[in-house]
């Protein structure tokens, strides 16, 4: 049996390959029985679809394999704590377990913001594991936002230096 590093490594792939199409970098993969039945990373950008993040692609992509919306073995490892709209989809589909790499103090509903998957008012709850591989999941965000500062920051640059030269 493959351990939780070793799936979340796996989700950080997912998450490389948003990036290489300059999507915000989070992968997600769902396990059942130690095999992967699905994988997703974030497509918003490329979609123009704001329900486009990779857990909901990782969910639909299982939902349809397994022929059932009800995903009341699997695990789901995501290199980012889920949102609250994500949360929501993880506890409508019955996942039984999360896993996820970096906080998200600003959207996190896995237990920083907010604990949306383990909250007893709802019907279902998920178990949860934090922080594997913290560092790296968070590093590819960190690195990732770092660049699109710069890159702003170049573009704005650019477009004051075409300024002064159009109004000399």
């Amino acid at each position: 049996m493959k351990d939780d590093a070793y799936y979340m490594k796996l989700a950080l792939k997912e998450a490389e390959k948003a990036q290489m199409l300059n999507e915000v970098p989070i992968g997600a993969l769902i396990v059942i029985d130690d095999q992967i039945v699905s994988r997703g990373h974030n497509l918003r950008e490329t979609e123009q679809n704001a329900t486009a993040h990779a857990e909901l692609l990782a969910i639909n992509e299982a939902c349809g394999s397994l022929g059932s919306w009800r995903l009341e073995k699997a695990t789901l490892y995501v290199t980012l704590e889920p949102c609250p709209m994500c949360a929501g989809a993880i506890l409508q589909s019955r996942v039984k377990r999360v896993v996820f790499g970096a906080h998200d103090p600003k959207a996190g509903c896995a237990g920083t913001f907010m604990d949306l998957l383990q909250d007893e008012r709802f019907n279902h709850q998920c178990e949860v594991t934090s922080g594997v591989l913290r560092d790296e999941c968070g590093g590819i965000l960190t690195a990732f936002f770092k660049e699109l500062r710069n890159r702003k920051k170049t573009l704005k640059k650019e477009k004051a230096l075409k300024n002064m030269e159009e109004n000399k």
